[in-house]
């Protein structure tokens, strides 16, 4: 099925799959990326040593351990269990450098939020990418509870210089919902006074509230947002990190647009914020069964049982949105592979992710002979019999080469995927997994 992918595991710039005969098989996919940055992050400022199973090793993980690295704290990878030997709350030490955030946006908004309330000088910057990223969502709401932070485009873009201080404690209206702007409100609202209230207009993902209420902090969600009481002492905990059910999103779309699929994907988190996509693709007509629900380190999981679908168009809009903001790459294949149009709408935070999303798909599936109209805010997109075969480009974006990817299994020929050096960020065994379930036509 792939060519030019290597098995000695050699980088390469460049992928070429070919169509599949067939999707089958059980996997596990690597742990949640949002969950994995949160528990470097607490167990570095509470007190005791925390342990995290599961933790993705994935490039945007890796940069924030580096970070905390950079920051004085001991970190311990044996390459099962993560040990973290917690500072406190008060006890960061400056960086003698300036923290490189490499393509995290995660890593680069929430620590902000962090080196806000701490008692150092302190400069994050990015790679390409990340620099081009909006920083102002979070700068302006840190500087209204007394942070200082200066950067480019008069601080809305990185690198961002932080002069940590003393905090007090604000109810900040967020214009988007982004779990990003939240979670980087709340980590500054532990070391402000009086209470941090971030409300937002729906509820974004809620791996912040979860984590902070297990490490200890003070922490009340209500309908329409979340407060913290600052000066919460944290206490180390043992995290254990469920499958990224973003990772998993490749893997479901592959199985209900093969004929004949069924694949089983083992310990996916499905947490209610985060299952806009099985929502989604059920309402498209996806077969989607959720297996031995349960509940670990305080977040749901469960057992992912799906099978080749016929698939049709819906609207999307609405309060779902943010709950699948980050696999709307992966819906769009499956949107291409339906009968009939699928309007997205309500969706215009993708064109401030690693790339514009929007107009990355966009561009993409017209090469694969899709009919695509694009607005401000989603895009429409006409469903096709099968998919054309060619060259698509990934705008350095780990989310688009792996939706592409995907698309690959059921397309006329094949696609090449250029630049897939960027899938590392989040799914560094990607592709040897999809090779695992998927058999290519001889």
């Amino acid at each position: 099925m792939l060519k030019e992918y290597p098995s000695n595991g050699v980088d390469v710039s460049s992928i070429t799959i070919k169509p599949t005969s067939r999707v089958r098989g059980e996997i596990c996919v690597p742990g949640d990326k949002s969950i994995s940055h949160r528990s470097i992050m607490l167990g570095a400022i509470a007190n005791g040593v925390t342990t995290v199973q599961g933790f993705l090793r994935g490039e945007d993980n890796m940069a924030t351990m580096k970070a905390f690295r950079a920051m004085g704290v001991t970190i311990d990878d044996d390459g099962q269990i993560i040990t973290i030997h917690g500072k406190g709350l008060r006890g960061l030490s400056e960086p003698s450098d300036v923290i490189d955030c490499g393509n995290s946006g995660t890593t680069i908004r929430l620590i902000t939020g962090l080196l806000a309330g701490q008692s150092f000088f302190s400069v994050v910057t990015g790679d390409q990418y990340l620099r081009k990223r909006p920083m102002k969502r979070v700068v302006e709401p840190l500087s209204l509870m007394g942070a200082t932070i200066s950067g480019r485009a008069k601080g809305s873009l990185a690198p961002l210089a932080i002069s940590g201080g003393a905090l007090k404690g604000i109810r900040y209206q967020s214009p988007v919902s982004s779990a990003q702007i939240k979670s980087a409100l709340m980590l500054a609202g532990l070391y402000a006074e009086g209470e941090t209230t971030v409300l937002e207009p729906s509820l974004s993902r809620d791996h912040s509230e979860r984590m902070f209420r297990l490490f200890g902090a003070s922490v009340d969600s209500f309908d329409g947002g979340v407060t913290v009481r600052g000066g919460s002492e944290l206490q180390a905990r043992e995290v254990v990190v469920p499958g990224d059910i973003s990772s998993a999103a490749f893997f479901i779309v592959a199985a209900l647009i093969t004929p004949g699929a069924e694949l089983l994907i083992r310990n996916v988190g499905v947490n209610p914020t985060r299952t806009g996509v099985i929502d989604i693709l059920t309402a498209m007509g996806g077969s989607i069964e959720l297996l031995d629900q349960r509940e670990v380190s305080g977040e749901a999981v469960a057992d992912l049982l799906v099978r080749s679908s016929h698939l049709k168009g819906i609207e999307i809009a609405g309060s779902v949105v943010p709950r699948a903001i980050d696999e709307f790459p992966a819906i769009c294949v499956a949107a291409a592979c339906a009968e009939g149009t699928t309007t997205l709408r309500d969706a215009r935070e993708l064109r401030v992710k690693e790339t514009d999303r929007i107009a990355a798909m966009a561009v993409n599936l017209r090469r694969l002979g899709v009919q695509v109209e694009e607005c401000e805010d989603g895009m429409d997109i006409e469903g096709v019999e099968r998919l054309g075969g060619g060259m698509v480009e990934s705008f350095g974006d780990h989310r688009i080469a792996m939706s592409f990817s995907i698309a690959a299994l059921v397309s006329d020929g094949g696609i090449t995927i250029d630049d897939i050096d960027c899938v590392a960020t989040s799914f560094p065994t990607f592709y040897p997994l999809l090779e695992t379930v998927a058999e290519a036509v001889r």
